[in-house]
Formats: structure tokens, C-alpha cells, sequence
């Protein structure tokens, strides 16, 4: 199945127990509010599927994994309410994903920027290439990681999460990732990534699904407020970006 948007795609396979969803978007995979509800539905639909066993979160393309969310809908939010509901997109995908019951393994092929690190660090499995930095950009736009800052802290601790935050325009190379616990695995090629992946999730395909799911909601213990406390993260950042600083900052990155 595959749903086609102006821009970009969702794609879902399912074979043998194993749901793929692929996004892609042709701004380095940056992620517009069409393309966040989708993805957050898709997740949704795989968690209770009978058939799925365990979910291959990926993007589409030989680069960026994913830039983060649309500066074209960032510049176009207008009021609070669109800005809760643009950045409360990012907050149902994370709150869908943790409540999966599902283990979702993510593929990260490239670059993470704001958002897509928040993807990689609500995947349950991040497996990743060389070269595959990361980088949380949002107080260089005058707003904050506020919704994507519990998944982060939870993945990294509240150290790496704290330099990634405020050093906001320095990209941290995807060992430092792997060292702080972002990305469980580290690939120098596609092909060997790619297999990686294939292996464990056919090994997750074949196991228990009442133990994984159980296994799930113990990794997860603690976030059962995360539905309340993303969407307050979300209209923190709806405010923030309303500001000049904010609107002239977007603008500078956008000509770059």
C-alpha cells in the first residue's frame, strides 16, 4: 500500500509478519503534517494488526534519514491552535510508536536533524550507518526540542540530551550516537545494515508477541503521562514559533 501526498509518500508492506513503513519526502525527508498524520495512523494500524509481529520503520532515499518538520508549515502557522496542532503531530507519532505493542526497529541511513532524532530515539531498535550524525536544531529557529525531549532523554540521558539541546548548530557524529545509546548498532555499508535488520526482524517475527509485548511495556515504564505531557510540549512550541526571531531564523536556514 502505498499513499501518495503533493509532496512525498508513505509506503506499508507486509510480509510474513514483518510491517515495512517507508516515508519519504523530497526536502530531506523533512516531515509536513500530512505526512506525520499518516505515519502516526500506519504505526496505529500495525499495533493492532494480528499479523504484524514487529514493525521496519524507514525513509526513503540514499541520504538524510530525516530533517525534521517543514519549514514551509512552519512559516505558513498563524495562530497557537496551528501551532499545537502542527507540533502535536510529532507528539501522536512518538505516543503512537511507544504504545505499539510492537517492537519497531528503525533504519537510519543518513543524516537526523530535530525531529527525525526524536523518530530514532522512540524506535525500540536503531540501527544505523557510518555518517549517520545527529543534530537538534531547534533553539538555533527560537524554539526548543520540547516535544521530542522526553523520547530523546529517555534513549540518551539527560547529559547527551542537554549538549545535543543547547549546542544547537554542532553535529554530533553518529559513533558519539552509538555511545550514548541512541543507535544500538553501527553499519560501514547499506548492505550490511540491511542485513542486520532482515536478521532480526525475522528472529522478532518468529518469537512470542504476548512476551515481546510484555517486554515492551516494561522498557516503556514511566511514560504512561506522555499523552498529556507531548501535547504541553507541543503548544510550548506552537507559542515560540509565532515569534520574529523564530520567523527570521527559518527564513536565514531556508536560504541557505
Amino acid at each position: 500500500m502505498i499513499r501518495e501526498f503533493k509532496e512525498g509518500h508513505v509506503k506499508v508492506e507486509r510480509h510474513a509478519g514483518i510491517t515495512t513503513i517507508e516515508f519519504f519526502h523530497p526536502q530531506s525527508n523533512s516531515l509536513p503534517g500530512r505526512l506525520l498524520e499518516e505515519l502516526t495512523g500506519q504505526v496505529h494500524a500495525a499495533g493492532n494488526d494480528a499479523e504484524t509481529r514487529v514493525v521496519i520503520l524507514r525513509s526513503g532515499g540514499e541520504k538524510a534519514f530525516c530533517a525534521g518538520a517543514s519549514f514551509d508549515e512552519l512559516l505558513a502557522i498563524d495562530n497557537e491552535e496551528q501551532g499545537l496542532q502542527f507540533f502535536g503531530g510529532f507528539a501522536h507519532l512518538i505516543n503512537a510508536m511507544r504504545k505499539c505493542p510492537h517492537f519497531i526497529i528503525v533504519r537510519i541511513q543518513g543524516k537526523c536533524v530535530g525531529g527525525g532524532v526524536g523518530l530514532a530515539s522512540a524506535a525500540d531498535y536503531a540501527i544505523a550507518l557510518e555518517g549517520a550524525d545527529i543534530k537538534l536544531s531547534e533553539l538555533a529557529i527560537g524554539i526548543g526540542p520540547f516535544v521530542v525531549g522526553p523520547a530523546v532523554e529517555r534513549k540518551m540521558g539527560v547529559a547527551a540530551f542537554s549538549h545535543l539541546s543547547i549546542d544547537a548548530s554542532m553535529w554530533r557524529s553518529a559513533d558519539w550516537a552509538r555511545r550514548c545509546g541512541l543507535y544500538a548498532e553501527l553499519h560501514a555499508d547499506p548492505a550490511s545494515m540491511d542485513e542486520s535488520i532482515r536478521r532480526l526482524a525475522d528472529s522478532l517475527a518468529h518469537a512470542n508477541p504476548q512476551a515481546m509485548a510484555r517486554m515492551k511495556e516494561m522498557f516503556w515504564k514511566g511514560t504512561e503521562h506522555w499523552d498529556r505531557l507531548l501535547l504541553e510540549r507541543a503548544a510550548v512550541s506552537g507559542r515560540l514559533i509565532l515569534s520574529d526571531f523564530s520567523r527570521n531564523a527559518i527564513q536565514k536556514f531556508k536560504k541557505k
